[in-house]
């Protein structure tokens, strides 16, 4: 085979650093960016916030209500130095608008410079161990007892054996599980009521003997906890009344004080993380009849070039001052970027706004089907930038906050033609159930056939799946006395 060389034209799409930082940025949570912002601001001297305090100093130029602002254009290369790109110029406040700002000399007033410190709250083993301390017991018990802590878990259940935990510890100790039989009997004295139980029948339980022993059907509420959890479970009514000998009344008092108890006695000492956290960028309000959205200003971080290392770039244009140039060209990418990330969720919260419209005026029942296409098609970006954008940001309305994700969803066929959104579906479920009768709850069948009615075709499986998505038992589930 003879070789030869041969000339190709080809296209391809290159990411370049900025455009790989701009698409990291936009898929961030507001949390993340702001911490992603800490770690740039911290590696990048040229980069830096603008304090609250300066802030007031600045005159905005806000948009109308309602209107985008399009991203700046970038400004001149770094070899183009001017008074505008270093030191007195523009800062951006990230809603579109372009502020000026005067160099009004710095402040060592920090007097109004609090920093927020989150309360010190204990976990469940501290909580344990520092009554456990309190306590008259020997070293031996103290230090079996802590074991007995070290193993309950989250919801404040003790799973183990207490005879799979005696193995483990060294044979020296010679520990008899009666020993830890004894050292869980003081564990469950503790508080929070119910807190190294076994199982939830014993974590009720413990909870009822803190109860004042006038506390009225407490009796039969121990007898229900201690032989007949799972019939209360299934609401299988007749069968307790008819074990229990006691009435319809009884019994619902019985039932009453057993709810009111605590399944997981150790959910308040859950500790939450950072991504518990929502932050809404959005705000949504009606304005003179029309529903608008804007960026939440609160969120929004405010980025500047650093005055003192610009004025040393105007200085200094020889190849020394390159790690600078670098930096500055990084620090305006920064800039650039947070601005069009903030300036993109809006453009596509508003054209979520105006398709639902009828969610903000009528509640999730006039939710029409959305999807991520047709917004794409009207902002002329790609389906995986929305995705992107809808992904962990929220929107404040008077309705509550939402993820952005949460306005699309499926269609259902109507029987006249049309289409219905699956949360619109999901709506009227819950509506229904609201207004059933407690005695007769409604079966998935019978939700199908009302809705039927209403011209909604939707299969009786597809019902079970909404329901269990809004967590709402099933039928004979929700059948009370």
């Amino acid at each position: 085979m003879k070789q030869s060389l041969q000339l190709r034209l080809s296209q391809h799409l290159a990411l370049t650093p900025q455009l790989q930082q701009s698409i990291r940025l936009l898929q961030l949570s507001t949390v993340e960016l702001n911490q992603e912002l800490e770690t740039i601001l911290q590696a990048n001297p040229l980069l830096e916030r603008v304090d609250q305090g300066e802030s007031e100093s600045y005159v905005p130029n806000p948009t109308t209500p309602g209107e985008v602002a399009t991203p700046q254009e970038e400004g001149p290369k770094p070899e183009e130095y001017g008074a505008d790109e270093f030191g007195g110029g523009d800062y951006t406040d990230f809603s579109g608008n372009s502020n000026r700002w005067e160099d009004s000399g710095s402040s060592n007033d920090d007097e109004g410079d609090f920093t927020f410190q989150e309360a010190d709250v204990p976990t469940l083993r501290e909580h344990l161990l520092g009554q456990l301390k309190l306590m008259p017991f020997s070293q031996r018990d103290q230090t079996l007892a802590a074991l007995l802590v070290d193993a309950i878990n989250e919801d404040g259940y003790l799973e183990q054996p207490l005879e799979e935990l005696a193995t483990i510890l060294p044979p020296e100790y010679e520990v008899d599980p009666l020993e830890l039989e004894t050292a869980l009997k003081h564990i469950q004295h503790l508080d929070p009521p119910g807190v190294g139980a076994r199982n939830l029948a014993e974590c009720l339980a413990l909870q009822l003997q803190t109860l004042p022993q006038d506390t009225p059907r407490l009796a039969l509420a121990r007898e229900l906890v201690a032989n007949h959890l799972p019939a209360l479970a299934t609401r299988d009514y007749a069968k307790l009344r008819k074990a229990l000998h006691c009435d319809e009344n009884e019994l619902r008092e019985a039932q009453s004080l057993i709810t009111q108890l605590n399944p997981r006695p150790a959910s308040g000492f859950s500790n939450l993380s950072s991504d518990h956290y929502i932050q809404h960028e959005i705000v949504v309000k009606k304005i003179k009849g029309v529903w608008l959205a804007s960026l939440n200003q609160e969120v929004m971080p405010k980025l500047r070039i650093n005055q003192l290392y610009a004025d040393i770039l105007k200085r200094n244009r020889d190849s020394s001052s390159q790690y600078l140039m670098s930096q500055m060209q990084e620090a305006k990418w920064m800039i650039k970027n947070i601005q069009q990330r903030f300036s993109t969720i809006l453009r596509v919260s508003q054209a979520i706004v105006d398709r639902q419209r009828n969610f903000f005026e009528h509640g999730e029942i006039a939710m029409r089907p959305l999807v991520l296409r047709e917004i794409a098609d009207e902002l002329g970006l790609h389906e995986s930038t929305i995705s992107r954008v809808t992904t962990r940001k929220y929107m404040l309305t008077p309705r509550g906050v939402y993820e952005l994700k949460y306005f699309f969803g499926s269609h259902v066929a109507t029987e006249s033609g049309g289409a219905c959104s699956a949360t619109a579906i999901r709506a009227l479920i819950k509506q229904l159930v609201s207004e059933e009768n407690p005695k007769k709850p409604l079966s998935d069948s019978q939700i199908t056939d009302i809705l039927g009615k209403q011209g909604i075709v939707v299969a009786r499986r597809t019902i079970a799946k909404y329901r269990e998505s809004l967590q709402i038992a099933a039928a004979n589930q929700r059948k009370s006395l």
